[in-house]
């Protein structure tokens, strides 16, 4: 499992290279916007419809969202993006309550308000620079590796049995770590000191963590382990994007906010 895990990952790496620094802009904002609408069309699975016209209906919908966000930015960038900080905090506090019943309509404005923010978020950070969408990912990539090998090695305490059985507080614990040893690193790329770099980087990864819960939240409504098959050993798109869909606007609006853009 592991080693199907390192293969796929080291695949995507490449593949993420060649469209981050390889491909034409216009095509990478085009490759993103596909990528969210894979999500959209793993996310419609949890909906509780039948057929694949309502679920090409939800596909079709959040399609009509990032082509209208697309062309308003980036007048609407910002609105957007506090909007999803906010839904993210909410959702946070939601994690604490499950299991609670999830109405589809809820389930309908959720996949919304989880995928259009994260492409919103993509192609901001890709305009600005290839490098920032980058450290957006390293940030995620880096709390969940310390997450997944500090909790096989310690884990004993659990951080949401209803939600995520096999995730743990000392891998969460473990992902921190791993993530401020990345803001260690990052003082010596970027004017910014540590006390501000520390701070913004360990929000971003504690919020990551809450997009995977989240997103484990309506799979576990839904009756399904992962969202799909895409990404063997790790799942479908929305396994993959789950936590990203949290950290990047934070990551986005704090860029902004601390004047590192």
């Amino acid at each position: 499992m592991l080693k199907t895990r390192v293969i796929t990952a080291v695949i995507a790496l490449a593949v993420l290279g060649v469209v981050l620094f390889v491909v034409p802009p216009w095509l990478t904002e085009l490759i993103i916007g596909a990528l969210i609408l894979a999500g959209a069309w793993e996310w419609s699975g949890f909906l509780d419809v039948s057929g694949t016209m309502l679920r090409a209906a939800y596909v079709a919908l959040i399609g009509i969202l990032i082509a209208a966000s697309y062309v308003l930015l980036p007048d609407v960038s910002e609105t957007v993006l506090q909007i999803a900080f906010v839904w993210w905090f909410i959702a946070f506090i939601w994690t604490m309550f499950f299991p609670t019943p999830i109405p589809q309509f809820v389930r309908w404005v959720a996949g919304a308000l989880v995928l259009v923010p994260l492409f919103i978020a993509l192609i901001v950070l890709f305009r600005i620079g290839e490098e920032k969408l980058l450290f957006a990912l390293l940030i995620v990539w880096a709390a969940d590796a310390g997450a997944y090998f500090a909790g096989k090695q310690f884990g004993r305490v659990k951080l949401a049995p209803s939600i995520s059985p096999g995730k743990t507080w000392e891998g969460v614990i473990g992902g921190l770590l791993v993530v401020a040893l990345l803001a260690v690193a990052a003082t010596y790329y970027s004017d910014a000191a540590l006390s501000m770099l520390l701070p913004f980087f360990l929000a971003v990864a504690a919020l990551s963590i809450v997009g995977d819960l989240t997103v484990s939240m309506f799979k576990r409504t839904a009756g399904v382990k992962d969202s799909g098959t895409l990404f063997p050993g790790h799942g479908g798109v929305l396994d993959r994007i789950d936590s990203v869909a949290a950290a990047a606007p934070l990551f986005a609006l704090g860029l902004g906010w601390l004047g590192l853009v």
